[in-house]
């Protein structure tokens, strides 16, 4: 389990359209939204990159830098990327390796064919996991799901990171000691 203000696993991974992201060297100010999504085939995960791209100047004028990531492959990322359109500044990462996924916590799902979309699921894939990462690389937060319904809304991540920004709020969720 990744723990509050310790670090996090690497996160490497080729963008669409070319270059790399790679957390370990990302420069933002105030660090990483590393949003994980199903894949192409899941037409939640669109709307939810629709809103992340609506909302990445709002994480930009914060000192945040935002990255959408799937184990789909080059060209099944390109179409997403191209169903989501983003323009404000959104990454789309793929190729993420599901033992890699594991290591963030997120859970791995098996296909059941063709989605309510038409689009053939992936044998695995998995679920959507949504961290927040400082520039050091340690989780300030993170939350995971095991299907693709009830995830964060990134308005309301906007909203919390200016009270954390104005109140200098750490990273909660660290006591790892007897209870």
């Amino acid at each position: 389990m990744l723990m509050p203000r310790q670090k996090t696993p690497g996160l490497a991974l080729p963008i669409v359209g070319g270059g790399q992201f790679d957390l370990a060297t990302e420069g933002s100010e105030r660090g990483t939204l590393v949003v994980f999504y199903r894949g192409l085939h899941c037409p939640i995960c669109a709307t939810y990159l629709k809103e992340l791209d609506k909302q990445a100047p709002a994480f930009a004028e914060r000192g945040v830098g935002v990255v959408a990531v799937s184990s789909d492959n080059a060209e099944r990322a390109e179409a997403m990327r191209e169903k989501v359109a983003p323009v404000n500044g959104m990454r789309v990462a793929h190729d993420l390796p599901l033992a890699q996924a594991r290591d963030w916590g997120l859970y791995i799902s098996t296909s059941r064919g063709k989605t309510s979309i038409g689009i053939e699921e992936t044998p695995l894939f998995s679920e959507p996991g949504v961290f927040m990462v400082t520039p050091e690389q340690t989780l300030y937060f993170g939350s995971v799901q095991t299907m693709p319904f009830m995830r964060p809304h990134f308005s309301e991540l906007v909203g919390a990171l200016d009270f954390a920004i104005a109140n200098n709020y750490p990273a909660r969720g660290e006591y790892t000691g007897e209870v």
